[in-house]
């Protein structure tokens, strides 16, 4: 996903009752990768990046807002518990370079509807890495008795755009949220974080409300992420706690709902990437966010 400066959380220790121990090493953010390729048949590693800013244009509107059809809900500990699931990106973002380019109000600014992502070097989108984790959290948490909710299942032109990424959990007033998304730093920068949202107070946006929440469902995957993948937090970005705290994600301004963003790994690293792209893994990284989710909605 698309980096820019962020405040890093070097306070917020992850200290859950699993007893993950999150180490990691400081490191300045590296710039990320170029523009995905198609989708490929054979997987390899994903991470977002970044589209090019352009100005305002007109562009046909994508899908309407409306809720998506919430998954069926079994009996569980989550019965009664609505999750919504953005998977980030859009495989089909790069065949619509105008609409995603597209300025968007993100409440203390204006940012790109969406982004193509990134790509492991072989090709693996980060579009297709996160909706095949989202699939597997989703039915994850409907064997729990989550309502499950995705932003979109891979079936759009493009998009959807940040700002109704963040409307779709609004209207569907989920207890949790999460984005899934993989990144595209250099190579040697290893590991995870959890993007936690900043507090927003402009252009008549104030999430205070869902700040703290979203730093306790953030703190709560970063540490069952540790013990479901055995991934590390990023020694790059957080301080080693695997936190990282962003105002420049529409995404989380915009969220009237607890709401973070993992970044699994990094998909230009080849050794993040051979995880990335191995299903077993992907299938642990799912389990380690459903445990977070989990701990989170029984508090």
């Amino acid at each position: 996903m698309c980096r820019r400066p962020a405040v890093v959380l070097t306070a917020l220790a992850v200290t859950l009752s699993v007893g993950a121990a999150l180490t990691g090493c400081s490191g300045t953010p590296a710039a990320k990768a170029g523009p995905l390729s198609a989708a490929p048949s054979v997987p390899t590693g994903g991470a977002t990046a970044a589209s090019r800013p352009k100005p305002s244009e007109p562009a046909a509107p994508t899908t309407p807002a409306d809720t998506p059809e919430p998954s069926p809900a079994a009996d569980g500990p989550l019965k009664g518990k609505t999750v919504v699931i953005d998977p980030g990106h859009n495989i089909h973002n790069q065949e619509h370079p105008a609409e995603i380019d597209r300025q968007v109000d993100v409440g203390n600014g204006h940012k790109e509807c969406d982004t193509t992502g990134t790509s492991t070097n072989s090709g693996y989108a980060e579009a297709t890495f996160s909706l095949d984790v989202a699939h597997r959290l989703r039915t994850i948490l409907q064997g729990r008795g989550a309502t499950v909710v995705l932003t979109h299942d891979g079936d759009r032109p493009y998009g959807p755009c940040v700002t109704e990424r963040a409307e779709i959990g609004n209207k569907a007033h989920g207890d949790a949220a999460v984005s899934v998304h993989a990144d595209g730093a250099a190579v040697g920068d290893r590991g995870f974080h959890v993007i936690l949202p900043a507090a927003v107070h402009a252009g008549g946006v104030d999430n205070s409300a869902v700040v703290a929440p979203s730093k306790e469902l953030g703190a709560r995957i970063a540490g069952n992420f540790v013990r479901a993948t055995g991934s590390a937090p990023s020694n790059y970005i957080g301080g080693g706690t695997g936190l990282d705290t962003r105002s420049d994600l529409g995404g989380l301004n915009l969220s009237t709902i607890p709401k973070v963003f993992i970044e699994c790994g990094n998909m230009r690293d080849p050794q993040d990437a051979a995880l990335l792209t191995d299903g077993s893994w992907r299938e642990k990284a799912a389990q380690g966010i459903a445990d977070g989710i989990t701990d989170f909605l029984h508090g």
